[in-house]
């Protein structure tokens, strides 16, 4: 009461100050004035924005916009986001049968509105709308289901509305992706792949007037059912469209006398893991152009079920597949896994991203590392012997040694014990922080979790971060050469399946593997030499230059095969989604067929030039490939600029021969003046003693000349145990402690090796220098001397499980 007293004496004040100034207060027609701004208001905001709330399918699209795979709605609809324009076929033939004049008229036709209300009155129910395609936009828009004539005058109202906010052709694409085509298809888009598995614009006249008669009627006219119906709609259009010089008579005849579609069909599934990634990532609801390549994408894809199909019969049953160029990290052909019919191989499962034992596949980023902080050059020579490591005891595929072996070759042959030892050297700390700092994020427990493992399968990595990387150093390389010497800040990057745009011009003087240690790397990898566990790869390598590695995890769960070329990076994984290990699975004759083959489909021409201005030409040994010293018959070579850090060469040495040039000699027994001085190369006695085994042609230091005492020198060595390391003795199946084995070897093979533990002597060997003990728990020493005073100690622990 308060208020309505309140607002009546101001409304009063308000008169009296009108008649005071003798104003005329104009009742009605400020009334009229005030209701016409609101109807005004009304008017110009009554379309909602956007005009369909309504949810989209998500389509995902090759780099030329071919359809590759789509996924419903989240209102089970098949309906496609809207396109840009509208077929022509389509166009005319929709404009033919539903609304002619739809170019001309202000989105309402009065000729067909009162014709329909003419029929209604003349049959007393509603049997004709009148309606133009604005006014079915606006009615599909509300979702009306109500025909009243209160709900037609607003629809009439909103559908003005419409044609003063938008164009006739952006009004025609509304409704034409917004429009049933029965059951669950909605617009032209969808419709088209549904019925006839292509998109609208390849259509035929007859298949586009097939699609054109739905909306009018999807609920009573659809493809499968009342066929006579739909038939004659149909031929109808067809014969408008002849009759007003549309189409020809032929074509009117060949269109009539196309079959009509039968019921939808299922829509083409060609990259449906990275439909799932993509919708994963949070984009959905949209139509999506990514960088894959149809054609390169079913090539893989038919690869890939070839091979599934072959390994199948070993129970062997997944595999997923990336390529990607190289030089933008862009992703061309995406296969997660495969389907086959009647094979229950878990197809849905993305294998390009799920986790796997690394196996070998992360040895050159060793190597690579060690190249660039200089702990290593391109071929020196590395151990290859029997290690232990505490318990951990890697071995080589092969289980053979090579005693030392160039470090190159030791990558390409992916030889497990040097890329422990070399993993030791470098640092399990350093090494887990350079993987992470290159993309690698499943490696993502503490350096002590992994240990020594890392190098060989201890990590887990996935298909995507592994090829990634592998097309980064590759891209590093390439953006190297052709930027002055500078590398892209964003270099080391993962792939992507959308078009790549840089987020950063800027040109740094430093990456993480620099250009030298990626070239020396990649040119590692490109060897045609490859071992005997390999054999059988020539069947398959392409005959461009591609630089290759293969992995392969305990167990033979996961084979991987990942290759580089300027042009383009191909990874491989072939496994079990279960995890599931298979005899005889392993990364070259089950993942690298299928990466040769697919290279063989790829355009290659090029190979990476040779980053000189990242390199510095040193003089290194013949025979070690370690920096030169006075005492070796060196040559000239590039390495890396950091690779000036790493040592002289600690295998050549100096030694003094008598005239003969047959026994070594000393000052106290051999004149000086007869001295022979020579180079020697000489290794320690445990890689000699593998190294000679496969090279007759070493030579072994000459014996003293009868009479000359031979100082100390190291001539044997014990393989196991190393020195400080805790042995645990393993139990025998019925409980009984088992026995460890102790091995040394010597540089004479007659010689005599006298083994004590704890100063209580052991045994003596002669010839093979192995024995059986079984000490007890804690602390000991193990002390072996030959036969002419040497002597070799080592430490070690004993731990019962």
């Amino acid at each position: 009461m308060a208020i309505n007293l309140q607002f009546k004496n101001l409304w009063n004040k308000f008169k009296r100050l009108c008649l005071k100034h003798r104003l005329v207060f104009p009742y009605p027609r400020f009334w009229m004035l005030v209701s016409f701004l609101i109807v005004l208001i009304w008017f110009t905001f009554s379309l909602p924005k956007p005009l369909f709330k309504v949810p989209y399918s998500t389509v995902i699209e090759d780099c030329n916009g071919n359809f590759l795979s789509a996924r419903i709605a989240t209102d089970y609809q098949w309906r496609f986001p809207q396109n840009d324009s509208v077929p022509y076929k389509f166009r005319e033939s929709l404009r033919l049968f539903e609304d002619e004049y739809f170019y001309y008229h202000p989105g309402i036709n009065p000729i067909s509105t009162f014709r329909a209300l003419w029929q209604n009155i003349k049959k007393k129910r509603v049997v004709s709308g009148g309606s133009t395609i604005s006014m079915q936009v606006i009615r599909l828009s509300l979702n009306n289901q109500n025909r009243s004539v209160f709900r037609k005058l607003h629809e009439i109202i909103l559908t003005l509305r419409l044609e003063i906010g938008y164009s006739k052709d952006e009004i025609l694409n509304l409704y034409v992706a917004h429009a049933p085509f029965g059951r669950n298809v909605v617009g032209l888009e969808a419709a088209s792949w549904r019925y006839f598995g292509r998109p609208a614009n390849r259509l035929s006249w007859g298949e586009t007037t097939a699609l054109a008669v739905l909306p009018n009627a999807p609920a009573l006219v659809f493809p499968g059912k009342n066929h006579t119906a739909y038939l004659k709609k149909r031929n109808r259009l067809l014969d408008k469209l002849y009759k007003t010089k549309i189409i020809d008579f032929t074509t009117c005849e060949l269109a009539k006398s196309e079959a009509l579609p039968e019921k939808p069909q299922a829509l083409p599934q060609i990259a449906p893991h990275l439909l799932n990634k993509v919708i994963n990532d949070g984009i959905s609801g949209k139509r999506i152009r990514t960088t894959l390549d149809i054609k390169l994408q079913q090539f893989a894809n038919n690869i890939a079920k070839k091979y599934v199909r072959y390994y199948a019969a070993n129970y062997i049953q997944n595999i997923a597949v990336m390529v990607l160029d190289t030089k933008s990290g862009e992703i061309k052909a995406y296969i997660g896994n495969v389907e086959i019919p009647g094979l229950n191989n878990s197809p849905f499962v993305d294998n390009v991203i799920s986790n796997r034992s690394s196996g070998s596949i992360l040895k050159p980023f060793l190597y690579a590392a060690m190249l660039n902080d200089g702990e290593l050059l391109p071929h020196s020579l590395v151990s290859d012997i029997p290690t232990r490591f505490g318990a951990y005891t890697p071995e080589n595929f092969e289980k053979t040694y090579q005693g030392v072996v160039p470090a190159s070759v030791a990558l390409a042959h992916s030889l497990n014990v040097p890329a422990v030892r070399e993993l030791d050297q470098y640092g399990v700390v350093r090494f887990h922080h350079v993987l992470q700092q290159l993309g690698f994020s499943s490696v993502n427990k503490s350096p002590d979790y992994y240990g020594l493992s890392l190098i060989l399968g201890g990590a887990e990595v996935n298909l995507w971060e592994t090829t990634s990387i592998y097309a980064s150093m590759g891209r590093s390389l390439l953006s190297y050469l052709s930027n002055n010497e500078k590398y892209r800040s964003d270099d080391f990057r993962s792939a992507g399946y959308l078009p790549y745009q840089t987020k950063s011009n800027q040109l740094v003087g430093h990456q993480k593997l620099n250009a030298a240690a990626s070239w020396f790397t990649l040119e590692a990898l490109s060897t045609v030499n490859r071992p005997w566990g390999e054999m059988g790869w020539e069947f398959f390598a392409s005959t461009h230059k591609i630089a290759w590695k293969t992995g392969t995890s305990y167990g033979s769960r996961d084979a991987w095969s990942v290759g580089v070329t300027p042009e383009y990076t191909v990874g491989v994984w072939v496994g079990n989604s279960t995890g599931e290990g298979r005899p005889g699975l392993t990364g070259v004759t089950h993942a690298s067929p299928v990466m040769f083959e697919i290279f063989k489909g790829l355009q290659l021409k090029k190979w990476f030039g040779q980053p000189k201005q990242d390199m510095v030409k040193v003089s290194v040994c013949k025979l070690s490939d370690f920096r030169a010293t006075d005492n070796c018959e060196n040559q000239e070579m590039w390495i890396p600029q950091n690779g000036v850090k790493v040592k002289a060469c600690p295998f050549h040495q100096s030694i003094f021969l008598d005239s003969t040039r047959t026994y070594r000699v000393t000052s106290e027994c051999y004149p000086v003046s007869k001295m022979q001085v020579t180079s020697w190369f000489v290794l320690p006695p445990s890689q000699e003693y593998f190294y000679r085994q496969n090279h007759p042609d070493y030579n072994l230091l000459p014996p003293y000349l009868s009479g000359c005492s031979s100082p100390y020198e190291n001539v044997m060595d014990i393989l196991s145990p190393d020195n400080n390391t805790a042995i645990y003795i393993p139990k025998g199946l019925n409980g009984e402690t088992g026995m460890l084995i102790f091995e040394a070897v010597h540089r004479r093979k007659n010689a005599t090796l006298y083994w004590h533990i704890d100063q209580e002597f052991i045994t003596q060997t002669q010839g093979i220098h192995k024995i059986e003990v079984s000490p007890e728990v804690g602390l000991h020493r193990l002390t072996v001397e030959d036969d002419a005073g040497n002597i070799v100690r080592r430490n070690f622990k004993i731990n019962r499980k």
